[in-house]
């Protein structure tokens, strides 16, 4: 059966490659200065937001449960370290309403790649992010945050001003407008998973 699987993964992968041999041969073919200034020279320099952190204004989330862009200068909080997450001091569920910041929301406290993988498959993993969700407004600690989500800027980036090499013509459909701001992941984790 092992023999059986190992022989179709490596039939399916050979089909890619030549595939995407046949499509770089076919003329189509991007090349690096498309992608990038390339030989135009450096891109220019871009400016990131100088506001303070709690001074500045939301930025709307650029799709429905979007990681939120960062609306404020990380000059001084960053590099994230083990020991040191200065973005906790805010946005931790039990301070975020008392700074005006956006809160983790429960999802950032659910090791997803852990020991809940048995759940998973089982289903059970929406009921388990709701029962976390009760025990996170007030009593959440840094220890308790998912190994996964700790490096904050790994998703959540500033927003630079800057002009795009690409037009982009993606507009967002928000089935909830109140998803522009909050995200509802922790309720619809496993929409569509049957």
């Amino acid at each position: 059966m092992y023999l059986k699987k190992l022989i179709g993964m490596s039939a399916a992968v050979a089909l890619l490659f030549a595939a995407g041999c046949a499509a770089a041969n076919s003329g189509n073919v991007v090349t690096e200065d498309q992608l990038s200034y390339g030989s135009k020279g450096t891109p220019p320099k871009v400016e990131y937001s100088k506001a303070a952190p709690g001074t500045s204004k939301r930025l709307p989330r650029s799709y429905e449960n979007a990681p939120p862009l960062i609306p404020h200068s990380i000059d001084g909080l960053v590099p994230i370290t083990l020991k040191n997450n200065a973005c906790l001091g805010c946005h931790m569920p039990s301070v975020a309403k008392s700074m005006g910041a956006t809160p983790m929301p429960p999802t950032h406290f659910k090791d997803f790649f852990f020991a809940t993988k048995k759940k998973l498959i089982k289903q059970k993993l929406y009921e388990d992010v709701i029962a976390y969700k009760a025990r996170l407004t007030l009593m959440a600690k840094k220890e308790d945050i998912a190994p996964q989500r700790y490096n904050c800027v790994q998703c959540h980036v500033p927003q630079a001003n800057a002009k795009p090499l690409v037009a982009n013509t993606f507009k967002p459909d928000f089935r909830d407008p109140s998803a522009k701001h909050h995200s509802k992941l922790y309720k619809n984790l496993m929409e569509g998973v049957k």
